[in-house]
C-alpha cells in the first residue's frame, strides 16, 4: 500500500505503539500528553543532538536532525543522525561525487529495553532512507545515554516485517479513532500518562460497583 502525504503519521509514534498501543492512542488519537522526569530528561538529552546541519571527518559525513518519510509506511519524522561513510557501494551523493554507506542512528536518553520498540523506530527510519535515497540499509545504531554506548541493530527481514505490520495497524486504529483498554504492567509506573490512562481501573465493573453501593 502507498499512502498520500496527507495520511502520514508521526514516525516516532511507532516506538510508542510497539511499547504500548494505549499510550500511542492517547497521544496520537486523543492528543493527550503529560511530562514527567523521564520526558524532561529526554528533551534535555535531545537538545544536544537535534542540531541541524552536517559535518565531515575522516571520511564520515554526519547529518543531524534530518527529515525522513516513507510512502510505503505512511510515516514521517526526524532522524537524529544519519551517517554517510565513504568507500562503500550503497549510495552516491551527487553533490559530492562519492560513494557512501548509510546508517541511521537513533538516540535515547535511558538504557536498552528488553523489547524491540526502539528497534522498530530505527527500522522505520532505515526504510524511509531507502525509499528517499534509493539505497539498501542493512544496519543502524541505537545510542543510549545512560550506557554511553552504541548498539548495532540489523535491519533484517524479520524486523522489517514487524515494522510494516505495526505501521498498518497504527493507520487502521487512527482511522477508526480506536483507543485500546488499559493493560497494566510494571512499565506503567514510569509512564508520564499513567494518571490519564488509569491502568489500575482495568477490568473495573461499574455496574457491579453501583450494585454493591446500593446494597451496603
Amino acid at each position: 500500500m502507498v499512502y498520500s502525504e496527507d495520511d502520514y503519521l508521526q514516525l516516532s509514534g511507532i516506538q510508542h505503539f510497539a511499547f504500548c498501543k494505549r499510550q500511542w492512542a492517547l497521544i496520537h488519537v486523543e492528543m493527550v500528553w503529560a511530562d514527567n522526569e523521564r520526558t524532561a530528561t529526554g528533551y534535555l538529552f535531545h537538545s544536544h543532538v537535534d542540531v541541524h546541519g552536517h559535518t565531515t571527518r575522516n571520511g564520515v559525513t554526519i547529518v543531524r536532525s534530518a527529515h525522513v518519510s516513507s510512502s510505503f509506511l505512511g510515516l514521517s519524522g526526524i532522524c537524529d543522525v544519519i551517517e554517510f561513510i565513504e568507500d562503500s557501494e550503497s549510495c552516491r551523493l551527487s553533490n559530492l561525487g562519492k560513494v557512501y554507506n548509510v546508517h541511521p542512528v537513533e538516540y535515547k536518553v535511558g538504557r536498552r529495553k528488553r523489547g524491540i520498540c526502539d528497534h522498530v523506530q530505527l527500522c522505520a527510519q532505515a526504510i524511509s532512507l531507502e525509499e528517499m535515497l534509493g539505497v539498501t540499509i542493512e544496519e543502524g545504531y541505537m545510542f543510549y545515554g545512560k550506557e554511553r554506548r552504541r548498539e548495532s541493530v540489523k535491519i533484517d527481514e524479520t524486523l522489517r516485517a514487524i515494522t510494516y505490520g505495526l505501521s498498518e495497524e497504527m493507520h487502521r486504529m487512527f482511522e477508526a479513532n480506536e483507543v485500546p483498554e488499559p493493560s497494566p504492567s510494571p512499565a506503567c509506573n514510569s509512564c508520564s500518562l499513567k494518571d490519564h490512562c488509569m491502568p489500575e481501573a482495568a477490568g473495573f465493573d461499574v455496574d457491579q460497583y453501583l450494585r454493591e453501593m446500593r446494597d451496603s
